[in-house]
């Protein structure tokens, strides 16, 4: 179809997804290097022949990397092949010292698999075609300027032969915010698993590929026919790191095809490079097909049987499982299930703590308090896991109503994080213990004989009467008192 004729009709979004995550191994996917990265590293000092592509250098397959592959499968509910294999897939770039990279071609080791997302209350499934093991490549670092506009260009083997899993979507999203979705849920499910850790550099990268269909091709079910697939020029855009990245970039291409078909230009088909720092994406080259990567057999790794591995190893309790047995087993509405399922190190904390105390006392402070508090610095439950002892003592203490909820979230919480410091010894150090019954019943008194307006304005009806003293008496006490009890007990005062 002509861009004219399209431009006169309603154009929906098609978008496939590519993402590239790195699996979590100790050692890289074909050589012994290790994939252990540090912000001093020395460029190029984590590599090996076999990773640098010398000629005579043979590769040998990690096994840990083919286990984390068979837990993904799993958790995307997809086949695992019984037999898989390894192909080269021959192109040039800097970054790929051999001038091919090992990847899977025709048998890939999952296939056919779903992820449900949830975008705006409507949850939707996305098919999965594939997921597949492959090396990573090494990075690019580009000077004076971005892809197209740098200086000059160096090349760090340091990342090469980190293992990969490639996972190839259908192209079943309809608009980016859906993409960003997806992405968002994938990490979440991946860090479940144990097999990656979305603090490494460069830990996940997408490839999006978008094209623009006839809007009455788009049946109710979200579905395209494969003719009006074939017949849109897809585009792909290429460096994508982030979730909120994916959801920008896709945006600012939909804007960018759509308006060169109002203006009744062809979409081009070809890649393009997302620049993040413009917010633009920037022709890169015409898009290669299968046929330009000249696939073929990897002769120096064998057949790969997997026949059993599936149900050899296991994989934990998924995210939207353990989000619903949080509501059925401890009451939870869903915002508090999600909050505390948000990470596999949230929801194991929080079953710890509700272990010991009611789930109730238990999700207040682990899914407001602490995360609260956790959020607002910028921090992350495991960059104080070696602390959560300290946390379950503060709950105790709140729960034998040794110390007042307000003292224990607004000083006792806070000076823990901020100064690193053991709930009980800022207690005793600043005092906040809570007052006995008969400090309270003093101070209940004196409250009510200073100030006899007050009293008045109760007698008279005016709520905010009782407010007044309850801050009195809290005063009194240095903020050691509950105050639900003071309230209980000006009102049996009062009423008297």
């Amino acid at each position: 179809m002509t861009a004219q004729a399209l431009s006169q009709r309603d154009l929906a979004t098609v978008i496939g997804l590519e993402v590239h995550v790195q699996l979590e191994t100790d050692t890289k996917i074909f050589c012994g290097c290790s994939t252990e990265s540090s912000e001093d590293e020395e460029p190029n000092s984590r590599t090996c022949p076999v990773c640098l592509g010398l000629p005579g250098a043979l590769p040998v397959l990690n096994e840990g990397a083919v286990e984390a592959a068979v837990k993904v499968g799993k958790a995307l509910d997809a086949d695992v092949a019984e037999h898989t294999r390894f192909h080269r897939k021959n192109y040039y770039y800097p970054d790929l010292p051999k001038n091919f990279q090992i990847t899977q071609y025709d048998a890939p080791i999952c296939a056919d698999g779903t992820l449900e997302i949830s975008v705006e209350g409507q949850r939707r499934e996305i098919a999965i075609e594939r997921a597949h093991l492959e090396e990573d490549p090494g990075s690019l670092q580009h000077k004076g300027g971005g892809i197209d506009t740098a200086d000059y260009t160096l090349v760090n083997y340091n990342r090469a032969g980190t293992p990969l899993m490639e996972i190839v979507t259908e192209p079943d999203f309809r608009s980016p915010k859906e993409t960003r979705a997806f992405l968002a849920k994938l990490e979440e499910v991946l860090e479940y698993l144990g097999v990656f850790d979305a603090a490494r550099d460069g830990s996940l990268r997408v490839d999006a590929n978008i094209s623009l269909v006839p809007a009455d091709e788009v049946a109710d079910d979200g579905s395209i026919g494969t003719d009006a697939l074939e017949a849109a020029n897809r585009t792909e855009v290429k460096n994508i790191s982030s979730h909120k990245g994916a959801e920008q970039a896709l945006a600012y291409e939909v804007t960018r095809q759509k308006n060169a078909v109002q203006r009744g230009r062809a979409v081009e088909q070809e890649t393009r490079h997302w620049d993040e720092s413009r917010g633009i994406t920037v022709s890169m080259r015409s898009k290669e097909e299968e046929k330009d990567y000249r696939y073929f057999r990897e002769a120096d790794l064998p057949p790969l049987e997997v026949a059993d591995w599936k149900q050899r190893i296991p994989i934990p309790e998924l995210p939207d499982a353990r989000r619903e047995r949080f509501r059925e087993e401890y009451g939870l509405d869903a915002e508090s299930a999600a909050k505390l399922t948000s990470t596999k190190e949230v929801a194991d904390f929080f079953e710890d703590v509700a272990e010991e105390f009611h789930p109730d006392l238990a999700a207040t402070w682990v899914a407001d308090n602490l995360l609260g508090e956790l959020n607002y610095r910028d921090l992350e439950v495991t960059d104080v896991d070696d602390r959560l002892d300290e946390f379950t003592r503060l709950v105790e203490l709140v729960a034998a109503d040794e110390i007042t909820t307000k003292n224990a979230e607004e000083v006792v919480l806070r000076r823990m994080l901020d100064e690193g410091e053991e709930p009980d010894a800022i207690i005793d150090a600043e005092g906040l213990g809570t007052a006995d019954d008969d400090e309270v019943a003093t101070a209940v008194a004196e409250a009510i004989e200073e100030n006899p307006d007050a009293v008045e304005d109760y007698h008279a009806g005016e709520g905010g009467a009782i407010n007044f003293l309850v801050g009195q008496v809290m005063q009194k006490t240095g903020g050691s008192a509950d105050p639900g009890d003071v309230n209980g007990m000006l009102r049996d005062r009062l009423d008297e």
